[in-house]
């Protein structure tokens, strides 16, 4: 495994126990739903949207620390502006922080463009011509010289 790849494992470990803490870490009793530390701190009027969106930027950071394409980091702020205007809803808003789970969505979204980039194997190396031409004229001279001595 290269440095690179270890670094990039590491980062998603990262990013999986942060969205876990953020979307999911709390069981509601009896039920099998679960809500995470943004749904409960979203419960503050405005102040919670806030802060759950500035929690959502350490996704987008990371992706951008790891070299994730324009378009993944486009669809990550996307999955942001929705998670944070739907909070801002009157009432139905701290459901929809509970439900919609944007972290999640943004880890995920790394996730599969890392692995998709881990994925895509490098171009051979050319075929070396010049070294297997000049070994042959080499072993030519060689068994031409011997020819000639004995």
């Amino acid at each position: 495994m290269s440095e690179l790849e270890a670094q990039q494992r590491a980062t998603l470990a990262r990013l999986e126990k942060f969205s876990r803490f953020t979307d999911s870490s709390i069981r509601i009793p009896f039920t099998s739903t679960t809500i995470g530390a943004e749904a409960v701190i979203g419960l503050v009027p405005v102040v919670g949207d806030v802060a759950g969106l500035v929690l959502a930027c350490y996704v987008l950071i990371e992706a951008q620390r790891t070299g994730a394409s324009k378009n993944v980091k486009l669809r990550m702020l996307r999955n942001m502006a929705i998670d944070f205007f739907g909070g801002l809803l009157p009432v139905v808003g701290d459901g929809f922080d509970a439900v919609f789970k944007a972290n999640t969505r943004n880890t995920r979204l790394l996730k599969n463009y890392l692995e998709e980039q881990l994925s895509v194997e490098p171009p051979p190396p050319p075929f070396p011509w010049k070294t297997v031409i000049g070994l042959s004229l080499l072993f030519a001279l060689i068994t031409g010289g011997l020819t000639l001595i004995f």
